[in-house]
């Protein structure tokens, strides 16, 4: 009985063992694909990127160029005018009682000029019938010459105090549309203190701020790329209309005027802007590529340069590169690359030198 057991299970073992999984087979690494760029030389050109704020072509700051006390204020932000259109009135007390106190002193000095000059009429009569002296003739002369000296200056004076009283209406010169109003009514205002600012006509420019380590690259007439915040996806070309020529503020920047070539309704002045210069390149063999592409570790700056085979992949180097500037289209490298390097630019964090790579079709 015992063997017979014995023999069934052995019989049993022998079967499992012949039943068995056969080998694994080996599982070729799938291959990871990478985005690359194909860097090229930029035209001897390199953009810079400056921020600004839009203006229209024309924008005046009205004040008054008479004192006052506001008493009437007419106009809001946004409001539309035609030209000769009220933008504020001051209280013309003040000038209208100059005004007639100019006219009293006119009245009074055409008095006197009638009185000296009748006479001097009849002194000159008696001097010519010997009975008026020499001095009397020649007092009665100045005296009339003096008198119309005054009604001139009287005249000038109602000229001037009549000036003033037109001052208290601030009007607009032409169409133009209201920026900021910056007085409330009943308030005072001196000469020349900015009451609203307007602006006028459809043109646009932006103004802007560049460092004086470029600001000899740039010219009047050169051309300009204008994009705007609120406009993603959109530029205007436009070209430089002023220079200047000392430079303003701790920053020491030179101010820039950009005025757009064409004028869009979605346009408004004080929006925020970028202005894309081109420059000329110092080095002729300098590359832009994105910025991703560059990495940074204990032994220096590289880039991975994706070397292609014949059968669409590619075996990824590591190559060392000098970088530049930071610039709107992404970094520059001044040394390390060459025409028609295929520079990786994603994924850098996960491959590594020596590794075959999926390259993108073409």
């Amino acid at each position: 009985m015992n063997r017979a057991i014995f023999a069934i299970v052995s019989a049993i073992s022998m079967l499992l063992a012949g039943c068995g999984d056969p080998p694994a087979a080996t599982v070729e690494p799938e291959l990871r694909p990478v985005r690359i760029a194909v860097v090229s030389q930029n035209g001897g050109l390199r953009e810079r990127a400056f921020s600004g704020i839009s203006q229209s072509t024309q924008e005046s700051r009205m004040s008054f160029k008479v004192s006052g006390t506001i008493v009437e204020l007419p106009v809001q932000v946004g409001d539309r005018l035609a030209a000769g259109a009220l933008i504020a009135r001051l209280n013309p007390s003040t000038y209208d009682l100059a005004v007639q106190q100019a006219e009293a002193s006119l009245a009074q000095a055409t008095a006197n000029q009638r009185n000296a000059e009748s006479n001097y009429s009849r002194v000159k009569e008696l001097y010519e019938n010997n009975n008026a002296s020499r001095n009397d003739l020649d007092g009665a002369r100045a005296n009339a010459e003096s008198a119309r000296a005054q009604v001139s200056s009287a005249r000038k004076s109602l000229e001037i105090a009549q000036l003033d009283r037109s001052y208290t209406r601030l009007n607009a010169a032409s169409d133009c549309t209201v920026a900021s109003v910056d007085v409330d009514l009943n308030e005072n205002v001196s000469a020349g203190n900015q009451v609203a600012k307007v602006n006028c006509g459809s043109g646009i420019e932006v103004s802007l701020g560049v460092p004086e380590g470029l600001i000899s690259g740039l010219s009047q007439g050169m051309p300009a790329r204008v994009a705007f915040n609120a406009l993603p996806g959109r530029s205007f070309a436009g070209a430089v209309t002023e220079v200047g020529v000392s430079a303003g503020g701790s920053a020491a920047t030179f101010p820039v005027v950009v005025a757009l070539d064409v004028s869009d309704a979605v346009l408004r002045p004080s929006m925020a802007a970028e202005v894309i210069f081109e420059f000329p390149n110092m080095q002729s063999d300098t590359f832009v590529i994105p910025a991703a592409a560059v990495v940074n570790d204990e032994r220096g700056t590289f880039v991975f340069v994706a070397e292609p085979d014949a059968n669409g992949t590619a075996v990824v180097r590591r190559r060392p590169v000098t970088a530049g500037e930071l610039i709107s289209t992404g970094i520059e490298i001044l040394d390390g690359l060459a025409d028609g390097d295929r520079v990786v630019t994603a994924g850098t964090s996960v491959i590594r030198e020596g590794q075959t790579v999926l390259l993108p079709k073409e």
